[in-house]
């Protein structure tokens, strides 16, 4: 026999090294995958907290039913704003009324940051506690 023959008993330095690179990527993946999602979280739960916020804020407004405008900041980073609009005064059985429109805004972050906006609408006025 002329020289030895090869031995199939291990890798080559090149195997190795491809497969570390292969390594590599896939735990980088991993890791851009996770710290995806917990940014994704976060986000989620500032959305959730502006969202009970703003519910707050409406009820409130609602039943202030008083036109005009309304803002400010509320802690941790979130700034309000109550904007209370006649839409049109309407006549019912108990006298004059005035539909509200009502809108709150939640916003947070560096401009132009993000927001969540609840409208609704709201009839003031006309004696409407009093019976017929």
């Amino acid at each position: 026999m002329r020289g030895s023959p090869r031995s199939a008993d291990g890798f080559t330095l090149i195997e190795v090294l491809v497969a570390f690179i292969i390594a590599g990527l896939a735990l980088a993946v991993l890791v851009h995958a996770g710290v995806e999602g917990l940014r994704a979280s976060s986000l989620s739960a500032r959305y959730q907290e502006a969202l009970a916020r703003a519910q707050s804020h409406l009820a409130a407004a609602v039943d202030a039913s008083q036109p005009g405008d309304r803002q400010g900041d509320e802690g941790d980073g979130f700034h309000w704003h109550v904007r209370t609009v006649p839409l049109s005064h309407i006549t019912t059985s108990n006298g004059p009324a005035t539909l509200l429109g009502v809108s709150v805004a939640i916003s947070w972050g560096p401009p132009p940051g993000r927001s969540v906006k609840l409208d609704t609408e709201q009839v003031a006025g006309g004696n409407l506690g009093a019976a017929p």
